[in-house]
C-alpha cells in the first residue's frame, strides 16, 4: 500500500506554482527593471498584477485540496 503525505504533496505543488509564476513574470520583470525603451511599463505592471492574481487563486486551490488527485488537476491546469 502506498501512503501519500498530503502536506508534502502540497509543498511540492507550491514549488511548482512558484516556478511557473516566475517564468510568467520574467518578460515583464525585464521591461520594468531594465526600462527597455519603447516598452510600456504600465502594461507590464498590469500583466504582473494579473499573474499575481492568477497564482494567488492557484495557491488557495492547493491549500484547499483534500486529495492528491485534486492537487494533480491543479498542477495539470497550470501549464
Amino acid at each position: 500500500m502506498i501512503i501519500v503525505n498530503l502536506v508534502k504533496a502540497k509543498d511540492i505543488a507550491h514549488t511548482l506554482r512558484r516556478e511557473a509564476r516566475a517564468l510568467e513574470f520574467q518578460p515583464y520583470d525585464d521591461i520594468i527593471m531594465k526600462q527597455i525603451p519603447g516598452s510600456n511599463v504600465a502594461e507590464a505592471e498590469l500583466a504582473r498584477k494579473q499573474i499575481r492574481e492568477k497564482y494567488q487563486q492557484i495557491q488557495i486551490d492547493i491549500d484547499n485540496a483534500a486529495t492528491l488527485a485534486e492537487i494533480q488537476i491543479i498542477i495539470d491546469n497550470m501549464s
